[in-house]
This record gives structure tokens, sequence and C-alpha cells, in this order.
């Protein structure tokens, strides 16, 4: 299908997001609990001030030639979706069902039901909460966003706007106080020349590094209500990400300034920790902390409300799933249904308590259908040479062929180091195209 035949899909929703909004929503998806908490981990598992700093680097880079790469196909294709769509364009309806298949049954629910409960957790800063009443506040939270996401997408755009703009301000004061009021050493950033870190430890740490950045992708999900979305998607994904890996690096680097490394692996909440550390926070830190990673996580489980549904829709809107899926809400034009699917299931994966476990198994889930989406690009640039391309993707062919050698790593690296829990997630994913068949044959019955 051509760029110009595409574009009769998505027509019921209305574009009603600019171009700041677009950005807004990828910094405010990205931006969740992870930096709160992955630094110290990556920690832990490298020992070394250079190769800390280097996974943040190159996790950047990652995302960077990934949103360059998708900004291609974003601009060519602007329908809710997103990777779905790029998907199907180049390599046809089963691969595009199977993507879906795994943001319904993994991806999004346990993403939303994990960030909704470490939004929980930490209001138990404040009011204590027992372990089933974490729960509940983290259903009850997912409910209110639903429903703000059913009203209208200006409502829920409005509010992501607020959020991202309030937690991008606080990890940036956080970093200047910690440079300019903390009690800090800069030889804490010195490499070690001690510590020796293997290709695959880096690859390992560097998972958790791109969960952090993870994110970067889904405001493409939303490209059917963006204006002018030739201009505008592209510098969405890409002003959103180049913002996200700058302060990304910057707090990073605060971290270590504030604490040496080996004390960072032993401070799991590392910005609580970070906080206590300089003077004119001090004793305030834990509860200043507490509020903004409550802050960031509302706001992310909002972007996800936002995105994922449409996903659920696009499939229903392409005749890949249940027609009722695609059903836009006469009152508020919002894809009414694929919300509250959406919705319920995170509130399931919530109540069961389960979802943490999800979370951390399937995290990887997402990467093969970003390589299928990057190489896209490459497909799409042969087959349609002529097709209107409002952006091309800058250093191409060589921005997409980088992220397609670190992503294809990172895949390796896991199968290598972790089989079991990565087979099963690719089990679980690859149960999709006997599904999709099963599919078909039920429409045709």
């Amino acid at each position: 299908m051509t760029a110009a035949a595409s574009s009769a899909y998505d027509e019921r929703l209305p574009r009603t997001l600019g171009p700041w909004s677009a950005a807004f929503i990828l910094i405010g998806i990205t931006i969740g609990s992870g930096i709160f908490r992955v630094p110290a981990q990556v920690a832990a598992s490298l020992g070394s001030p250079g190769a800390f700093l280097l996974v943040w680097v190159l996790g950047g880079l990652i995302t960077l030639t990934g949103a360059l790469a998708i900004a291609e196909l974003a601009a060519m294709y602007s329908r809710s979706g997103g990777i779905l769509a790029y998907i199907e364009e180049a390599w046809g309806p089963v691969p595009a069902f199977v993507y879906g298949w795994a943001e319904l049954t993994v991806i999004r629910a346990s993403s939303v039901g994990a960030i909704s409960t470490i939004f929980a957790e930490y209001l138990g800063h404040f009011v204590p909460l027992s372990d089933s009443e974490v729960r509940y506040v983290a259903a009850a939270t997912i409910i209110v966003i639903a429903t703000l996401n059913w009203l209208g997408v200006s409502y829920a755009s409005a509010l992501m706007n607020v959020t991202t703009i309030l937690k991008y301000g606080a990890l940036a004061g956080l970093a200047f106080f910690a440079f300019g009021a903390g009690e800090g050493n800069f030889a804490n950033l010195t490499a070690d020349p001690v510590a020796v870190n293997t290709a695959s430890a880096i690859l390992t740490a560097l998972i958790a590094v791109t969960w952090t950045y993870d994110g970067w992708s889904n405001l493409a999900q939303i490209g059917g209500e963006v204006k002018d979305p030739g201009r505008n998607l592209p510098r969405g994904l890409i002003l959103g990400s180049a913002s996200i890996v700058v302060i990304y690096l910057f707090i990073n680097a605060a971290y270590l300034y504030l604490m040496p490394l080996t004390e960072m692996a032993g401070a799991p909440l590392v910005a609580a920790e970070a906080a206590n550390r300089i003077p004119l926070i001090g004793a305030a830190g834990a509860s200043i902390i507490s509020a903004v990673v409550m802050l960031s996580c509302f706001g992310a489980t909002n972007g996800s409300m936002m995105t994922g549904p449409r996903v659920f829709f696009g499939m229903a809107d392409r005749g890949l799933f249940f027609p009722v899926l695609a059903r836009v809400s006469p009152r508020f034009k919002t894809p009414s249904v694929a919300i509250w699917v959406a919705a319920g299931l995170a509130v399931t994966y919530v109540l069961q308590n389960s979802f943490a476990a999800l979370a951390s198994r399937y995290i990887l889930g997402v990467w093969p259908f970003y390589v299928l989406a990057v190489l896209g690009v490459y497909v799409l640039r042969k087959r349609l040479p002529d097709a209107h391309r409002p952006y091309r993707t800058w250093g191409y062919p060589v921005t997409p062929a980088i992220f397609l050698i670190a992503s294809v790593a990172m895949v390796a690296n896991a199968v290598i180091t972790d089989p079991a829990n990565t087979l099963i997630t690719f089990a679980i994913i690859g149960a999709g195209i006997p599904v999709y068949y099963l599919w078909r044959a039920w429409q045709k019955r």
C-alpha cells in the first residue's frame, strides 16, 4: 500500500495534537520510575564508573538512531498503531498481528500495571498502605486515567503536558543542585582501570538502561491524532528522544558525582539518597523524591494509556481483530472500547499481583518488533522508492544499521545469559501466529 493510499486510515480520530504536545507525550511516557531505580542496578552489575557512563551513552545512541529511523515511517504512515502500521506495510499482516497480540496480552497491561503500582507504593510514604491497599490504589489510578482518556485526548494531553514539564524540571533541578550545592566529588566520575567488564556484562546492563529509555517509539502509536504529521511526528520523535538522552546523562552524572559507584550500588532508591546528600534539601529529600516519583509514574501511566489503546484500535481498524475495538465514541471522539479493554487488562494484572514478574520477564518482548520496524525503512525504500517521504532518516543507511546491530546484540545476549525467561517470552509472543490463523478461520465462518 502506498503512503497516499494509507492516508485514508484513522480519519475518524480528530487530529488535535500539536508539535509540543507530541514531544511532551514521548518525554512523559519515557520518564517513569526507571531513572529513579535502574542506575543503582547498573552500578551494581558493572562496578566501573567508565562502564556505568558508557552504557547510558550507548542507550542514548540506540534511542536516537531508533527515533531517526522510525520518524521516516511515522511521517509516511501517520496512523494510529505506530509500529503496528509500519510492520504491516513492510512485512504484511501476520507480523503486525503478532505485534498487536504481544501488546494486548503482555506488554501494555504489564507496563501500565507496574508503573501504576509504583505510584501507589510511593504514596505509601505519605499514607501508610498495606500490600492489598497498594493494589487497590493502583487499580483505582488506572481507572481514573482511563476515564480521563475516554473523555477526550485533549484532556489527557493537557495533563501530560503539565506532568512532563514538572518532572523534567524536577530531574534537571536535582542535577543542578547536585553539582552546585551537593557534597560530591568529580573524582567519582573517573574510570577505574582495575574494574574490567565483559561485552556480555555491558549488554546485560544495557537492557536495563534501554528499559528506562523505552517509550521513545510510543508517540508513533498516536500518530493518527497529530496535526500536520509529516512535520510534527518527526520533530516530536527526534526532539523528545534528544531531550530524554540529555536529562538522563545529566542526572546519572549527578548521581555519580554525589556518591561513589560502590555506594550507588547499595542505594536502590538512588534519587532519594542523592537528594539527602544535598544540604539545601537534606532531610526533606525522601519526601521530595517520593512526590516526584509519584508525579512521574502518574504521567507515564497516563501516556501509556493514551498510546497503547491505539494499537488495539489500529488492529481492529485494519481488520486484524474484533471490529468493536475500532469503535470511536461519537461524543468524545476517542477509541472508547480499546481504552477500556486496555484498562481492564491492566487492572487485572494489578489485582493478581503478578505483573512485576511479567514486567521484568517480558521487557525484551517489544525489541524484535522494533527491529522489524526499523528494517522496514530499508524494505520500503527499495519497494517504494518514489513514495512521498516528508522526512528522510538522517544518516541513512548508517543510523538504522547502528540501531539494528545494537538491538540484535542485546536480544542475542539475553538468549545466552537468561535463556529460560527470554525463550518463554518469545514463545508466548510467537503463540500469536497460530492465533492469527484461527482468527482468519473464524472470520471466514
